[in-house]
């Protein structure tokens, strides 16, 4: 059996969620109309792309603990190209602080209190009980890895592992993300807005608003779709502005979405028009 899926198996059989990933990080889709990103899915999850599969299939949301997908038609391939085996610790309610250099590390032991930690190629990657919103660079050095990201597996590690203390908690919250401006390119339609009444605007915000607070499951998906479909309705016109954006990421913040990611929701969306 190939190694790196005999991994996956080990894992899965833990309880812990596991993919594959190829040279530099990069993951797998598990379903053959995604294969390769074919779908136009993110392959990094921040933000999902268009893809409509009946079953999370990019990046974190791919990990499982079902043997039947991981030894699947889907994935043969995938095993086969593979360069190492990841995992999504919120799924198993485990927190990753990757301490990405010596500084980093030096911080963590000054700092945090001792728990299972796992060498990487530049630091290590200290592992606590509990799961949070992940965050990037929230320090020099260091990234939090917890739900809806992934963290490649290296092995074990050593030491007992400890509950996630509120240091760690609070790196996540102690700088959210400021709504990012909106700028809108030009109006087109001779300088006018084509919508001729701001009640059509305001309609479509509040519209929106409860699009996304309505959203029972897949909430990063609707998230994107719903940013999307606004910017496409309104992007182009010259009459969105801040504040009807800081109301569309106020209401995915209340969904749990991170500012981060709506930040990068946004602007993802924002590319995919042109804008």
């Amino acid at each position: 059996m190939n190694a790196h899926l005999a991994t996956a198996l080990f894992l899965a059989n833990r309880g812990v969620p596991a993919l594959p990933l190829r040279a530099g990080k990069v993951p797998f889709g598990n379903c053959p109309a995604c294969r390769d990103n074919a779908c136009g899915g993110r392959p990094n999850m921040k933000t999902p792309g268009p893809c409509e599969c009946p079953r999370p299939c990019h990046a974190w949301a791919a990990a499982t603990t079902d043997p039947r997908v991981l030894t699947g038609l889907a994935w043969a391939t995938a095993w086969k190209q593979a360069a190492a085996v990841a995992y999504h610790p919120g799924g198993v309610g485990l927190t990753v602080v990757d301490l990405d250099h010596a500084d980093a590390v030096a911080w963590a032991r000054r700092t945090l209190p001792a728990t299972r930690t796992v060498p990487t190629t530049r630091g290590e990657h200290w592992i606590y009980q509990g799961a949070l919103s992940s965050a990037n660079d929230v320090l020099d050095g260091v990234d939090i890895k917890s739900t809806m990201v992934y963290a490649r597996w290296l092995g074990p590690g050593t030491g007992t592992m400890a509950p996630l203390p509120d240091t760690v908690r609070a790196l996540v919250v102690k700088k959210p993300s400021p709504v990012r401006p909106v700028t809108a390119p030009v109006p087109t339609g001779g300088g006018e807005c084509r919508h001729r009444t701001l009640a059509y605007l305001e309609r479509g915000i509040t519209m929106a608003e409860q699009r996304i607070t309505g959203a029972t499951s897949g909430v990063h998906a609707t998230v994107y779709r719903t940013f999307l479909a606004v910017l496409s309705a309104h992007g182009r016109c010259g009459c969105l502005t801040d504040s009807h954006a800081a109301r569309l990421f106020a209401a995915a913040q209340t969904k749990g979405e991170s500012p981060r990611h709506c930040v990068d929701a946004w602007s993802n969306a924002r590319s995919a028009l042109g804008m």
